[in-house]
């Protein structure tokens, strides 16, 4: 079937674009809808295509590297939070998938380009603005604004292209290929494994989308009173305390069960934590109430971080990362350091992770940098400009902690806090078992929006200290259930507000696209998605060692709670269990059959008996 002569689908334009911008060629290709009802959209679509372009065998910053921009069926549609794209391919952090989300009206946007997906391939020869609007895609020089950071640089193209188009942009960082560079949007994030430094590989300093091609829905009434109704469950208690307070409040709380990780993992707890709570930066700096395009929970908390100076959206990983993960208990170093990270474009998990890292080497003798230290505003601000700009010490914490443990030595490895390379949340794994589990399974690496492991964490009945083989089924519900957020596009904080999830998540889908979906079939097509991330990384080189924790958390308990400590022998159970509740193999191989068996598009390669 010719992609210019595709049927219509309700929600769907059935047709992603894919863009060479090494040579300027645009090509529309179709998508069916047994396809689009097999991915969905989203995440889900675009692991199938970054598979389907070869993605997985690809160096992430070589030309060949897909890297895909993917909207959904329910984008553009009155459903609160639905106003959320995805951005997905080979992390230059991991070696392994990378599949992110990010809100905004870039989602909107670009889903009325007429196109599915957006998948770029190739590399400009200079550096360039990549637009696909209705007058065609097209590259535009951007070398006047190659060094720009992400705030400046959206505001510079709104100025040349007009407000009507939406941006997503890289920072210095990203040009500089900093392993963990994101990818902007309105001033929220996609990418924390490297996105940006794959854009930027491309020559790419931003993308601008802009369309007149609406979908349609098959039943729009029904949607709309759908869509009414999770609004006003949305305003209820289960997201009452994001709304009021914002995802920082967690920060007092992990601290309060010693799993708030603190100076790189040694211990569980902060002792100056009341320095940083929402109510302290609040009274120090004031704060500010704003929410994503579309969105009814309104959870964002902004504070200014200076006078003159634009309020710097603050959420708990930020404040970890950046603060107790560093030793730091000053809210406007912290604020300041998040402030810098998101005008260069950088991940601030992997940035606070990658410094507490060298902050500990340091500590121990393994790398001469006398300024860098925990607690030290002045060394924090230094750091991240110095990788922003992989100068001096930061050349080598733009690799990651991994790499930058790999290049120091001395046993280093053991504390490097990273799973599959990419740094861990501010969840301590030996106090949060089953988050343990999440994290060395997750295919991203440790992750936390992929994984909702930590909500058995906190579940009545849920030993979070001494986790065993049942974590399994905590680590899948939860994974699965991400996967078809993910893919619909629909914010995680909406999970709480589901009766039913997967038959009401069926019913929103059906009102869209007219198809008779049932929850059953969500359940599977979850599993097909899961499945999918894993065989990516198969093609891309996995080995079964890759799926645990630094030696740190295996061998040393938590320094302040001795009675959070985890074994390699239990979490190796752990992980077998979650294996064999994805019915792959013990070690976490996954077979032709199964492959077969949940539709995954089967590519020519050998798979491991």
């Amino acid at each position: 079937m010719n992609a210019n002569d595709r049927a219509e689908t309700f929600a769907y334009h059935g047709r992603y674009l894919r863009l060479n911008v090494s040579s300027g060629q645009a090509e529309p290709v179709a998508l069916s809808e047994g396809e689009l009802r097999r991915s969905l959209g989203g995440i889900g679509l675009g692991v199938f295509l970054a598979l389907r372009e070869g993605g997985a065998a690809a160096d992430p910053l070589a030309e060949a590297a897909p890297l895909v921009f993917a909207f959904s069926p329910l984008v553009d549609s009155p459903l609160t939070t639905s106003a959320r794209f995805a951005v997905v391919g080979k992390s230059p952090l991991s070696g392994r998938i990378n599949d992110s989300l990010a809100g905004g009206p870039f989602a909107i946007e670009g889903k009325r380009t007429g196109y599915d997906a957006l998948v770029l391939v190739g590399r400009a020869a200079k550096p360039s603005l990549l637009v696909v609007d209705d007058a065609g895609p097209r590259l535009e020089p951007a070398g006047d604004l190659w060094g720009a950071g992400c705030i400046e640089a959206e505001k510079q193209l709104a100025g040349r292209l007009g407000p009507e188009h939406q941006f997503a942009v890289i920072g210095p960082a990203g040009e500089k290929h900093v392993r963990f560079a994101l990818i902007a949007h309105a001033g929220r994030f996609a990418g924390r494994g490297g996105s940006g430094a794959v854009l930027g590989a491309k020559n790419l300093k931003a993308i601008a989308v802009h369309g007149a091609h609406r979908c349609r829905w098959s039943n729009p009434d029904r949607l709309a009173e759908l869509a009414d109704g999770l609004s006003q469950r949305s305003l209820g208690p289960a997201t009452a305390r994001y709304r009021d307070i914002g995802t920082i409040e967690n920060l007092v709380l992990l601290n309060r069960l010693r799993a708030l990780p603190t100076r790189n993992f040694q211990q569980g707890s902060f002792g100056r934590v009341a320095e940083l709570s929402p109510e302290r930066i609040a009274e120090v700096r004031g704060e500010v109430r704003s929410s994503c395009t579309c969105c009814t929970i309104g959870c964002e908390h902004l504070f200014p971080a200076g006078r003159g100076r634009k309020p710097v959206r603050l959420e708990y990983e930020s404040l970890f990362a950046l603060g107790p993960l560093c030793g730091i208990h000053d809210p406007e170093v912290v604020l300041t350091a998040v402030e810098r990270a998101n005008e260069l474009g950088l991940d601030t998990i992997s940035t606070g992770g990658t410094i507490a890292f060298a902050m500990e080497c340091c500590q121990r003798g393994l790398v001469r940098a006398p300024w860098l230290r925990f607690g030290s505003g002045p060394a924090l601000l230094r750091a991240v400009e110095e990788i922003g700009a992989r100068r001096g010490l930061g050349n080598l914490m733009a690799e990651g902690t991994r790499a930058m443990a790999r290049a120091v030595g001395g046993g280093s490895e053991a504390f490097a806090p990273h799973v599959k390379g990419l740094e861990i949340p501010g969840y301590e794994p030996r106090a949060m078992q089953t988050t343990a589990l999440g994290f060395a399974v997750g295919t991203r690496g440790a992750d936390h929006n992929r994984s909702g492991a930590y909500e058995a964490d906190f579940s009545p009945g849920v030993d979070r200290r001494h986790a065993g083989p049942d974590a399994a089924l905590h680590a899948v519900e939860t994974e699965d259930r991400a996967a078809v957020l993910d893919s619909l596009v629909l914010c995680k904080f909406l999970r709480g507000v589901f009766t039913d999830f997967y038959a009401e998540a069926a019913e929103l889908l059906a009102a869209a696209t007219g198809w008779d979906v049932g929850g059953d079939e969500l359940r599977r097509t979850a599993q097909r998605i899961v499945t999918a991330k894993k065989y990516f990384n198969i093609l891309a080189g996995w080995q079964p060692e890759e799926d645990r924790l630094p030696a740190r958390f295996l061998s040393e308990p938590l320094g302040d709670d001795p009675r959070a400590e985890l074994s390699a022998q239990q979490l190796g159970e752990m992980v077998r269990a979650y294996n064999l509740a994805r019915g792959w193999s013990p070690e976490g191989w996954v077979s032709q059959e199964q492959l077969n068996a949940l539709g995954v598009p089967p590519l020519d390669h050998t798979m491991p008996a």
